[in-house]
């Protein structure tokens, strides 16, 4: 029987715990985070050949130390805190936390859930997704500091600066102001390093774009032919999917996604509504595609003009086309994972029997112009 070793990671040690037959537990250890640590943890669970690593958060807290494992051929899944927690609870009766109860919680799951997500090594949707976080981080930098010089131009301008400001009509704008005493003079000097600040997000922000470019050409994707995605939602999409293998169905990714609708009937009345669950990153860029698709003609559009003509509100018909595109991008990340050696391929038989033509495959979309965000 496979030993289960369950990981409770933290930033400055790892308590693993081995589960054996009758998830009977056949010890426990605790080591330092250090670049000693994998070799400590092998050594330990030496005596047991046949073995699974579960680790909580591994692409999160502990993804380190689950890449290292994986590098080391060892064999890991991930198992989400939540399911982690549950397990927990129902053992032990209570919510007491130890990082010995933790671990042995998290290789409950892994033992009794075979479904848990293996692991794989880095590959290049991680740099994707690394390139997506870090330009949601300088946009959203951008913005909060775009905000700290609006509120110094109200002060120093009558009427303050238009909503919609670029670096250059700033310039223009503090150019044009004479302080009238210190204060101002102040005020003014903070002003043109905010607006130094924003020149420099500017020159970050176009850098990251050029190489989200680069990283989606290089994967070998067709995502960016569907109307909606641009280079830089093709790379979120593509780093927060990673391997598509991992997911059965279009239903799994939309359930992942938070595009699958959730029921909220009421006696005679049968209705859906948006999900508030699922990795939201994914959601966000797949909610913008949708409404690029909305607003520029093709079949995208049609679609959403057809729900409104059936009744739905524009709410429900922009849940309905987020469902649809889903779909569609599911579609064709299985076939760049048959066609393309840079895409991990899928690991189930109903990936690789896709059916439609990559036309047919990207449909939802084609003819529009694609989206800049």
């Amino acid at each position: 029987m496979t030993v289960i070793i369950g990981i409770d990671p933290h930033k400055s040690s790892h308590t693993a715990t081995a589960l054996g037959a009758d998830l009977a537990e056949l010890g426990t250890i605790r080591v330092r985070a250090t670049r000693a640590t994998i070799d400590q943890l092998l050594t330990w669970a030496a005596p047991w050949a046949d073995r699974r690593w579960a680790i909580e958060g591994a692409r999160g807290l502990g993804q380190l130390l689950a890449q290292r494992l994986v590098a080391a051929g060892e064999s890991v899944v991930d198992v989400p805190a939540t399911l982690a927690a549950r397990a927990r609870l129902l053992e032990t009766g209570h919510g007491r936390k130890t990082d010995h109860i933790d671990s042995r919680g998290v290789a409950l799951v892994a033992a009794q859930r075979p479904d848990m997500a293996p692991v794989t090594a880095d590959d290049h949707t991680r740099v994707l997704r690394l390139l997506a976080d870090r330009r949601d981080e300088l946009t959203r930098e951008r913005r909060r500091t775009m905000n700290r010089l609006h509120r110094h131009l109200r002060d120093l301008i009558a009427g303050g600066a238009p909503l919609h400001l670029s670096a250059a009509k700033a310039a223009g704008l503090l150019a044009k102001v004479r302080p009238g005493d210190a204060v101002e003079t102040e005020r003014k000097q903070m002003a043109r390093d905010l607006l130094a600040d924003i020149r420099r997000l500017d020159r970050a922000i176009a850098d990251n774009r050029r190489r989200c470019a680069t990283a989606v050409a290089s994967s070998g994707t067709s995502l960016t032919e569907i109307t909606g995605i641009s280079d830089v939602l093709a790379a979120k999409i593509l780093g927060h999917v990673g391997d598509i293998g991992r997911f059965p169905s279009a239903d799994h990714l939309a359930s992942y996604a938070g595009t699958a609708p959730i029921e909220a009937s009421s006696g005679d009345v049968v209705r859906h509504r948006l999900s508030r669950r699922g990795n939201r990153q994914l959601n966000n860029a797949i909610h913008l595609a949708a409404h690029v698709q909305t607003i520029f003609p093709g079949p995208g559009r049609d679609y959403y003009q057809r729900r409104l003509a059936a009744g739905n509100s524009r709410t429900e018909a922009l849940r309905l086309l987020k469902r649809q595109l889903t779909k569609a991008i599911y579609r064709v990340l299985v076939a760049d994972a048959v066609t393309h050696p840079f895409v991990v391929a899928a690991r189930h038989r109903g990936a690789i029997s896709v059916k439609w033509s990559l036309a047919r495959l990207r449909g939802v979309g084609r003819g529009g112009v694609r989206s800049s965000a």
